[in-house]
């Protein structure tokens, strides 16, 4: 999904719900016209790719998937985006415009992903893609509603376009319910997908995005065997590890052997396709605004040797007092006032395209959460042995970044006991270890509130205890006062 995908959807209107008008709007696509041809069908399922990019402040994704967690705080200034320090101290009401907003534009690539399953299969072209592109409308579907019901729980399950005005109200659905239909969007979408894409059709979702996220899905439900079989059947696909752990956070390495599903960004382009991200993360004398700084918490995370060599992991992650920001700089602890930490991560295009649209994608689902999943599901089924193999493949990875990092001191020799193998097989052990490499491998990536959550109630409210979390209280965020409004069923 490179120029060609994004830059057109931003282009296109669609009109949900067209059967109550009396007279053809002007200038208008509506249901009745434009399902028409496969040019329109393309550009249909393109625009709902279009509601996963951070071209919009509207997609916060990142303030409930890092900051409501341990691993950052809001940053940035005391009264800058102030709903979302809201959600950092869990003290959001239904009129917070940060939920407001994140529910109204997933649930927009909700609406969009119905009407391209709904109407895409009447048109008149080639089969094989017509399949292809509800599939693709399918594996979206599924990934929007994987985040609603992680940040809200109980949410309207709606699979089909809104066709008159009762259909706008849906009551609430059972956290079961929805995954239930997730697991059968994904599903179906692994079994009409291609394995592999053109490099002009780069993004766009495959067999392993759909085997990947359903692998996810099995895991948060408990279900071991399941998780099992979809991660295996993802490894099984050829996807391969980066030799060099940073080349994932990096605008020249994009959709590389590791990448599993990619959220696109072009800079430079009119309308706006790049990332807003390197704008938010990054400090204020590069024009950003310093948001999402990580914590202590995530800092001392990660291991280090008894001659203090910390996993290189840390400074590819985090700007920190004594590495380099991204653009060669000596990073300052001042740049960040709540934490002295800033996000590297999600910033490294500061340096490539221009500030607030950058080039560099967000990757969802990269290889080595395949291998940390299987990792998980085998040691859940008492395989321990078996669990320290894919685990273990990521901590090689990390620690031989020493053998292929030039700008690395010590460069070409591995620092003694520098991330040893995992070898205790006991289940208790081998689940924090795993825990562990799950929060240092992924870390600012947006997964670890999601995994708080499912851990338990015991090991959030410890892990949240700055905030005085209350699981019982505060899993769910709450519905937003909008759709309390309007949504008559519930």
């Amino acid at each position: 999904m490179k120029k060609t995908l994004l830059s057109i959807s931003l282009m296109v209107l669609f009109v949900s719900c067209s059967t109550n008008l009396d007279t053809e709007l002007k200038g208008q696509y509506t249901t009745e016209t434009f399902y028409k041809t496969k040019e329109q069908a393309i550009l249909a399922v393109n625009a709902t790719y279009q509601i996963a990019t951070f071209n919009s402040t509207n997609n916060l994704l990142w303030a409930f998937g890092d900051v409501a967690s341990d691993d950052t705080v809001k940053g940035g200034n005391d009264g800058d985006q102030s709903d979302i320090g809201f959600i950092n101290n869990f003290t959001v009401n239904p009129d917070n415009g940060a939920i407001e907003s994140f529910w109204k534009h997933y649930y927009e690539g909700i609406v969009r992903a119905n009407n391209v399953i709904y109407y895409v299969p009447n048109i008149q072209m080639d089969p094989v893609l017509n399949s292809r592109i509800v599939a693709e409308a399918k594996f979206l579907r599924a990934y929007y509603y994987y985040h609603l019901v992680n940040i809200f729980g109980k949410v309207p399950l709606k699979v089909q376009p809104a066709m008159n005005i009762d259909d706008l109200s849906k009551p609430l659905a059972t956290v079961e319910e929805i995954y239930s239909q997730i697991e059968t969007d994904l599903k179906d979408a692994s079994l009409l997908l291609p394995i592999s894409y053109e490099v002009n059709e780069a993004g766009r979702a495959t067999q392993g995005a759909a085997l990947g996220l359903l692998s996810k899905v099995y895991l948060f439900e408990g279900k071991w065997e399941l998780a099992l079989e979809a991660s295996t059947k993802v490894e099984e696909l050829g996807y391969t590890l980066t030799s060099l752990y940073k080349n994932n956070y990096s605008e020249a390495h994009k959709n590389n052997s590791e990448s599993v599903f990619e959220i696109q960004h072009v800079s430079a382009q009119i309308p706006n396709t790049g990332s807003f991200l390197n704008q938010y993360f990054s400090p204020s004398v590069l024009n950003g605004y310093f948001f999402n700084a990580p914590t202590d918490s995530f800092v001392n995370e990660f291991e280090k040797t008894v001659n203090q060599v910390a996993d290189p992991r840390l400074n590819y992650s985090v700007g920190m007092e004594g590495n380099n920001w991204v653009d060669g700089q000596s990073f300052v602890p001042s740049w960040s006032p709540a934490t002295g930490y800033l996000d590297k991560k999600q910033a490294q295009a500061v340096t490539v395209g221009p500030i607030g649209d950058g080039g560099m994608n967000y990757t969802f689902m990269r290889f080595a959460e395949i291998l940390l999943i299987k990792a998980e599901a085998l040691n859940e089924l008492n395989r321990g042995t078996e669990a320290l193999i894919p685990l273990n493949k990521i901590r090689k990875r990390a620690r031989e970044s020493y053998l292929f990092d030039t700008t690395l001191s010590g460069y070409g020799t591995v620092p003694t006991s520098l991330l040893p193998n995992v070898t205790d097989t006991n289940q208790y052990t081998l689940r924090d270890a795993i825990r562990h490499e799950r929060r240092v491998e992924l870390g600012l990536e947006f997964h670890r509130f999601y995994d708080l959550m499912r851990y338990g109630k015991a090991y959030s409210e410890n892990a949240l205890r700055d905030v005085n979390f209350n699981f019982d209280k505060n899993r769910y965020f709450p519905i937003p006062q909008s759709e309390r409004d309007t949504n008559t069923k519930i």
